[in-house]
């Protein structure tokens, strides 16, 4: 890995419930991205994707454990330090119609997010038309409310109000998933020609391989708040150790008609346990169709299974730990 930018140390965030119960969206998390790099975050939903990115840019604050930009502490930061971390850490939201105010104009949206950051009124909005350019989009969307632009014009607005700040990481959280076919191709090509101008750092969540494959260098694989896999995209792809990431590969549509009228995809049983109530040893143990009385009752350590592949499971699906455990 390169020099790391941003790091989730043992990050847990639960929320209490009715009756004293105890939901553990994020149950001790921890991933590092390197600077310039992209981390892609698959999982199904409720699995903790987003909680996890609301987290590592301050939206929320963990339970336990520490966000670390560029090595600082982001819960010790000082006032000055945290006015840096707000500019240097920035979101990319699903959903853009819920992402703008609809009685605000595109231009005062960005024009907002600036003046908060303590830039001026005039410094604000040529930054505004400045990064609506650099996302495709004219001056004249300065003046324009969500309403009367499409849903991809709409993503890039969030994108452009998103790099306004010139930050050094962004969390795109299913930046595509409410976009038709064609337009979700024009957003991923942006966001990768935006970090690859801007140096941009990004974990891109997704419940959809094929877009993290596009998109992504490094994947991880979340399961009931937990990472579960994290390899590089060639090596997972096609050689998976963790049998809930084989089975959300298996469900990748192929391209060729013939062939996948014969893809026999891995069908999980049942659904993810409720998360104020995870279950004993293992989180996937009641649906992996390998799982043994260990799984049950032992909940497997991360193990390095090469320099770059690790994974959490008592019985990998191809080949043998070297003797190593990651902390």
């Amino acid at each position: 890995m390169t020099e790391k930018l941003i790091e989730a140390i043992g990050v847990t965030r639960h929320y209490k419930l009715a009756g004293g119960r105890v939901l553990r969206a994020l149950d001790g998390v921890d991933l590092a991205i390197g600077r310039g790099a992209t981390l892609g975050l698959v999982g199904e939903s409720g699995s903790g994707k987003s909680t996890l990115g609301r987290v590592m840019v301050g939206l929320q604050s963990p339970t336990e454990g520490e966000i670390r930009f560029e090595g600082l502490n982001a819960a010790a930061a000082d006032p000055a330090q945290s006015v840096r971390l707000r500019r240097q850490r920035q979101i990319v939201f699903q959903d853009p119609s819920g992402a703008l105010n609809p009685r605000m104009t595109i231009g005062d949206t960005i024009i907002e997010h600036l003046r908060v950051q303590g830039w001026s009124r005039v410094e604000a909005r040529e930054q505004a038309a400045r990064v609506l350019d650099d996302c495709g989009l004219s001056a004249s969307f300065l003046s324009a409310y969500p309403h009367e632009i499409s849903g991809g014009q709409r993503q890039r607005a969030v994108i452009a109000r998103a790099i306004s700040t010139d930050p050094a990481f962004i969390v795109a959280d299913e930046p595509v998933s409410a976009l038709d076919v064609s337009t979700r191709a024009q957003i991923m090509n942006l966001l990768r020609d935006l970090q690859r101008t801007r140096g941009l750092t990004m974990l891109f969540i997704s419940h959809d391989l094929s877009v993290v494959a596009h998109m992504c260098r490094d994947v991880a694989v979340m399961y009931l708040g937990r990472i579960v896999e994290i390899a590089p995209r060639g090596v997972l792809f096609k050689s998976p150790l963790h049998p809930y990431t084989a089975a959300l590969i298996s469900a990748i549509p192929l391209p060729d008609p013939a062939r996948e009228r014969t893809r026999r995809p891995i069908l999980l049983k049942g659904e993810p346990p409720d998360p104020s109530a995870t279950p004993k040893g293992c989180r996937f143990h009641t649906r992996c169709p390998r799982a043994t009385d260990l799984c049950r009752e032992v909940d497997p350590e991360t193990r390095a299974f090469s320099s770059a592949h690790m994974a959490a499971c008592h019985h990998p699906l191809t080949q043998a730990p070297v003797e190593r455990t990651i902390a």
